[in-house]
């Protein structure tokens, strides 16, 4: 729908009177208007003109820690799941959708779940009783242990386990498939939740101890207040052996090739020769140590540390793992600590709405080929597939001119953007769940069994060839990817829908929006990490010393820019943490804008709703990040996401010349860069 036109600034105006070529046109302009805050120049706050209105409106819903585009978008994808589910119900038994209904069932079954407590976890409990020795206890880690992580498709570096599982090709063999060993161990987000002397943290330590202590209550432990601290007196040292964010997102300190044998003589206290066996490793020789000193140290705290201390934290994790589908008082307990604790959430989701994602974390692919069949049009796919070439074409463009790149650099760089591959919608193969078990009756068994069956999926990849074409999300998945050691992009359907993209509006709006989108992730495969994997997913320097120099020098300067952002009065953003996020929207949007320019065929843009096509692409980016962020889940962004917050993104419009002549932007402007200060990358 179009909207009427607010009220605009004075510098609008004039940029807008200045566009006497433009053809004025009657079509949706995809910018909403009435979210401006048309009290603020473009210039001081384009985010705030952006979105100020929408903002002053909107109020984050009661069982949620934020609210902002990307939600409204998944509330599509969760109303279309939750339709698919339903007709699930109708299927024969054996099939997936069979699955997916006694999946949904089972955790929705809350008296079934009442009435069972907590005898799902009786036999693991009994298993945990029963270790007796050092070998015992690297035996059960062993078998605990689940390909969970993901360091560079995803960034997800977190596992409760304490060791996680990653598997694709090798680092520096691209032909070979390999398990990577990461750090885990941890109840809370992220080291700092430990160690941080800040009020906040030591605020949220105190209620993670009030929750650690609760669950060993409800579940009926003696003394349950110092079972909680032996845990987290153990999850603190933890903590200290762990690589900080930062650290772990460079993948030249990741390289670390290990044998099998290494890991007694590397990381001596587990007993590892009990350990891979046990995890479904024990033939396999090769390894990748991500966070090397952080599994020396972890293995080392298993020798140390009393095997009471880590019963304890095996049980707490458990039940930690599972407090969804036991009896209502874990649920509460577990929603009053990470929900209103960590994140400032009020009220938990109607439990319909959990049940969704958790058939869907289970159950993602099969959801998905249904998903696609029913409401992702061919049209789209073929649309979407021809605004990528138009975004890798004005990208290669961009590499080609630069001016500060020798040739022989450049030519690796258009290599890489010449072999990209590129998923839309959906993948071209999907994986096989015939082998999971689910049953109506065992929600917490279900959760189990799909999270081994994932496992198992993942490690029969070893020594098989590389499918450079693997998705690493679901199509129901409002997000989209860049996989470095596959030099691929993944677009999920789920993110393909208005306001990110709309068939029926002006192009001018999709450029800013999945066209920025899109932009980002080619530009993934150019940031800081990104840069480090050549065409062909293997982690070389392909860089002249002078090329990386320069690189560098550009990124070290976005740095600068992004630590001057107040999140929340003294907590600033890391520029360092953000780093590769921050040059992939530079980046993207650039290229996103020059794609732009290139689909007018050399015409006039027209001028709609009283907006030039750049102003309408600019708006359209900025609006894609409108968001409202509780504190303490905003706190939890600064301190754990490689991603800055929404607001600072949509303020990448700064380091482009061409947002300065859309909306007269000056000297004097709070948000003016002069020319040499505008960080272009790419």
């Amino acid at each position: 729908m179009t909207h009427r036109a607010a009220r605009l600034p004075v510098t609008l105006l004039a940029a807008l009177l200045a566009s006497t070529t433009a053809i004025a046109q009657e079509q949706p302009s995809g910018v909403d208007t009435t979210a401006f805050d048309t009290t603020v120049k473009p210039g001081d706050d384009f985010e705030q003109y952006a979105n100020g209105a929408w903002r002053a409106r909107t109020e984050i819903p009661a069982d949620r820690s934020s609210v902002g585009i990307f939600l409204t978008v998944s509330k599509i994808a969760e109303d279309r799941t939750a339709a698919i589910v339903a007709d699930a119900a109708k299927a024969p038994a054996g099939s997936d959708q069979r699955r997916i209904a006694d999946y949904y069932a089972a955790y929705m079954d809350t008296a079934g779940i009442e009435k069972r407590g907590i005898a799902p976890l009786k036999p693991a409990f009994a298993e945990i009783a029963a270790l007796k020795s050092k070998q015992d206890l690297s035996r059960m880690l062993g078998a605990r242990t689940r390909v969970d992580v993901d360091p560079l498709n995803a960034t997800d570096f977190w596992t409760g386990n304490l060791f996680g599982l990653f598997v694709t090709q090798a680092l520096d063999e691209p032909t070979k498939t390999v398990p990577y060993v990461l750090q885990g161990g941890l109840g809370m987000p992220d080291r700092d939740y430990y160690l941080s002397d800040a009020p906040a943290m030591r605020e949220v330590r105190e209620a993670y101890r009030t929750y650690v202590t609760s669950l060993f209550r409800l579940a009926g432990f003696d003394e349950p207040e110092a079972r909680a601290s032996r845990v987290i007196d153990l999850e603190t040292k933890i903590a200290k052996a762990h690589a900080d964010l930062v650290t772990s997102q460079d993948a030249h300190r990741a390289d670390k090739p290990w044998k099998a044998s290494d890991f007694a003589v590397k990381a001596p206290g587990l007993d590892w020769a009990a350990f891979w066996p046990a995890a479904r490793l024990g033939q396999q020789q090769e390894f990748i140590v991500w966070q090397p000193a952080a599994i020396t140290g972890l293995s080392a705290l298993v020798a140390s540390e009393p095997l009471a201390a880590w019963q304890d934290w095996l049980r707490f994790h458990r039940m930690d793992d599972v407090t969804a589908v036991l009896p209502r008082e874990f649920d509460e307990a577990s929603f009053a600590f990470k929900g209103k604790a960590l994140s400032g959430t009020p009220q938990q989701r109607p439990r319909e709405k959990r049940a969704l994602d958790a058939v869907n974390n289970a159950l993602g692919g099969p959801i998905g080929r249904i998903y696609v069949e029913r409401f992702f049009p061919a049209s789209s796919k073929a649309d979407i597939q021809q605004m990528v070439s138009g975004m890798l074409k004005a990208f290669d463009t961009r590499v080609a001119a630069l001016d500060w790149m020798s040739p022989t650099t450049k030519a690796e760089a258009r290599k890489k953007i010449a072999t990209m591959i590129v998923g839309v919608g959906y993948p071209e193969r999907w994986s096989d769940y015939g082998n999971l078990a689910v049953r109506a009756d065992d929600p917490v068994g279900n959760r189990e069994r799909a999270e081994l069956a994932n496992t198992e999926r993942q490690l029969a990849k070893i020594g098989q060839p590389v499918d450079r074409g693997e998705w690493w999300m679901t199509p129901q998945t409002v997000n989209a990817l860049n996989l470095p050691l596959q030099n691929a992009l993944n677009f999920p359907a789920a993110i393909l829908e208005a306001p990110f993209y709309d068939p029926a509006r002006d192009a001018a709006a999709n450029y800013g929006a999945i066209g920025a989108v899109i932009g980002h992730e080619i530009s993934h495969g150019f940031d800081n990490l990104g840069a480090d994997f050549d065409a062909t997913g293997r982690l070389r320097n392909w860089w002249s010393a002078e090329d990386m120099a320069r690189f560098e020098a550009k990124g070290e300067a976005l740095v600068e820019q992004y630590n001057a952002y107040e999140a929340l009065p003294g907590l600033y953003v890391n520029g360092e943490q953000t780093l590769g996020e921050n040059i992939a929207d530079v980046a993207g949007l650039t290229a996103a804008l020059d794609a732009y320019h290139a689909s007018l065929g050399g015409k006039a843009a027209p001028v709609i709703d009283g907006m030039t096509g750049d102003q309408r692409l600019f708006l359209s980016f900025a609006q894609t990040w409108a968001a409202k962020f509780r504190d303490k889940a905003l706190r939890a962004r600064v301190q754990g996401d490689v991603h800055a917050p929404a607001r600072f993104r949509a303020q990448t419009v700064r380091n482009l010349d061409g947002w300065y002549d859309a909306f007269g932007v000056k000297p004097g402007d709070a948000l003016y860069l002069p020319p040499e200060k505008r960080v272009q990358v790419w």
